[in-house]
């Protein structure tokens, strides 16, 4: 449309202004006729007239009402699509309420809304100045409000005191209600909730026509309203699920274990960070691909155990197996493989969990070394939380027993075979030690230093070094009789108990628990003095365990580094057996 016919047709003049103009002309007339009293007119036309002016402004009535109801219609035929246009809940409750508090020319308008458990939850409060309204302005009237939900049917009263249906209601009473208008909010024939109004100040205020254009517009605000809640209500579960997922991708990626999601054809869904770095390969190049790719080292075990779970629906666990990996070398793994089932116990994959027990592995072969040179019950005392580089004075007893013919007999054979023969009697050199809970310093080639009470202090610590130094000696008997004549070989024991310093000494990447100390020299000085199959004594150990061993005394040494001789004793054999089971 162009802006002359635009021009034209907002010139033109309303139905109702027409009326007014011809009211205005039948005035004038009235007026002239009345003035000029012309005689030559009847009376009958003086009537007429009259009549005409009386009709005319009827009519202007009329059809202000009427324009007015089509303004009303308007609007609410506006805000329909308003409310139907946006989703936003607390939006669209305000709108309804100023709108149907303005068209009603109500006092307050309140809006409430069924909660999950079917009761009733005041939403929204508005006054005719579009404000919403004080907490201490929200009574009305539940009697009222209670019998329009019950009977799903709205409910007018043009003066709620005189209403011989609310008769005797307390909260009318005292609230001084006056017009009340509630109409139910429907959805598929189900009440949701209510729209009420009221005035306390002046009866009459609501009319037939307000109650049928707010329960037509009631239908509509219904579902706009809801749909504007399930909108919410799916907005909010949204929200819920973004952020569980997140959470669930935290959790899923800190967990310790390897984990590794797979379809049914065997390709890798989802890693998280620990499959990674156990697998030593970045989830780009394992998400997508199949397992036999992505981790064909261990494919054989893997494929046979996927194999048994997606044909038995049923999880296998504690699979270990080793391989090696490209960047991490030899690694030791436990799998577990579960089924992967979704909501109704349907099998689409598998989820395959990696132990890495590589480290594990070190520990225990570190552990079995160690039990191979410190007794197991002196192991089961230690504390590593209090092992630290340096040492302490302690007295022990200091066992050195060296290996008579070693030399000779290396000349003799091959040096695997040499090794192979001298293993056989340092093993049984250190069986007889950790028997007694004795701690194995060190094997010097053909020899081995021990001793006894450290790290861990033991009571009779030198009749135990006696002991295991007998044991040593009487068990060459059965080892020989396995042996051919060439390879029968002897120990030669010295024995001492005094002072020295033991602990770690080394660095942090690299350390040894060793003895340090004149007593460590007196013991291995007084070995090189003893025959083959000699056990001998230092003087000071020997009194102290003089009612339990037999000995004889020998010829003092001259020892390297000393002034004085050492006098030692030859140990025969041990009387009471009994006194070296302390700890």
């Amino acid at each position: 449309m162009d802006l002359d016919a635009q021009n034209s047709s907002s010139a033109v003049p309303s139905l109702e202004q027409n009326l007014i103009l011809t009211s205005e002309l039948v005035q004038q007339i009235q007026d002239y006729l009345i003035q000029a009293r012309l005689a030559a007119l009847p009376a009958m036309v003086y009537r007429n007239v009259s009549m005409i002016q009386d009709s005319v402004e009827q009519v202007i009535q009329q059809v202000a009402g009427l324009e007015r109801e089509c303004q009303d219609l308007q609007a609410l035929a506006s805000l329909g699509q308003y409310i139907n246009s946006t989703l936003e809940l607390d939006s669209v409750l305000q709108i309804v309420m100023d709108t149907v508090v303005r068209l009603t020319k109500a006092e307050r308008g309140f809006l409430m809304l069924k909660n999950e458990s079917g009761q009733l939850v005041m939403r929204t409060g508005r006054d005719w100045e579009q404000e919403s309204i004080d907490s201490s302005e929200l009574a009305i009237s539940r009697t009222v409000i209670y019998r329009v939900v019950g009977d799903g049917q709205a409910v007018l009263t043009t003066n709620a005191q005189e209403d011989p249906r609310f008769h005797g209601q307390a909260s009318i009473a005292a609230l001084n209600l006056l017009s009340i208008l509630c109409v139910p909010l429907k959805v598929k024939g189900v009440v949701t909730g209510v729209i009420y109004m009221d005035n306390r100040i002046k009866s009459g205020l609501f009319t037939l026509k307000d109650l049928e254009l707010l329960s037509a517009f009631a239908d509509q605000a219904a579902v706009a309203i809801e749909n504007a809640r399930l909108f919410q209500s799916v907005s909010n579960t949204l929200s819920e699920v973004t952020e569980l997922k997140k959470l669930m991708d935290n959790v899923f990626s800190s967990i310790a274990s390897g984990v590794l999601i797979t379809d049914s054809e065997r390709q890798v869904l989802m890693c998280n960070r620990a499959a990674e770095q156990i697998l030593g390969q970045d989830a780009n190049h394992l998400v997508g691909k199949g397992l036999s790719k992505t981790i064909s080292p261990f494919v054989p075990v893997l494929d046979d155990t996927i194999h048994q779970v997606l044909n038995s629906d049923q999880p296998v666990l504690g699979v270990e197996t080793r391989s090696r990996l490209p960047g991490r070398g030899e690694v030791n793994l436990r799998l577990n493989i579960s089924p992967l089932k979704d909501g109704v116990d349907v099998t689409h994959g598998v989820a395959v969990v990696l132990e890495d027990l590589t480290e594990k592995k070190q520990l225990e072969a570190s552990r079995r070394l160690f039990e191979r040179m410190v007794s197991p019950a002196v192991i089961e005392q230690l504390d590593p939380y209090q092992l630290h580089l340096g040492g302490k004075r302690q007295e022990i007893t200091v066992l050195f027993a060296d290996i008579h013919g070693f030399t000779g007999l290396g000349e003799e054979i091959p040096p695997e075979v040499l090794v192979t023969v001298v293993n056989r009697y340092l093993a049984l050199a250190a069986e007889a030690i950790l028997e007694e809970a004795g701690t194995i310093d060190k094997f010097l080639g053909d020899a081995v230093m021990a001793w006894f009470n450290a790290p861990i202090e033991q009571p009779h610590h030198i009749l135990k070094a006696v002991r295991a130094a007998v044991a040593i000696r009487d068990r060459l008997e059965p080892l020989h009789a396995s042996l051919p004549q060439s390879f029968r070989l002897s120990f030669s024991i010295g024995l001492h108990t005094g002072e020295a310093v033991l602990g770690l000494v080394g660095s942090e990447e690299r350390t040894d628990y060793t003895a340090i100390g004149d007593g460590v020299n007196t013991a291995k000085r007084i070995q090189e003095h003893a025959s083959p199959g000699q056990i001998l004594i230092s003087e000071q150990a020997y009194r102290r365990v003089a009612d339990s061993v037999e000995a004889r005394r020998v010829k003092p040494i001259q020892a390297k580094g000393k002034k004085e001789p050492l006098v030692v004793y030859e140990v025969v054999r041990v009387n009471d057996l009994s006194a070296a089971s302390g700890a």
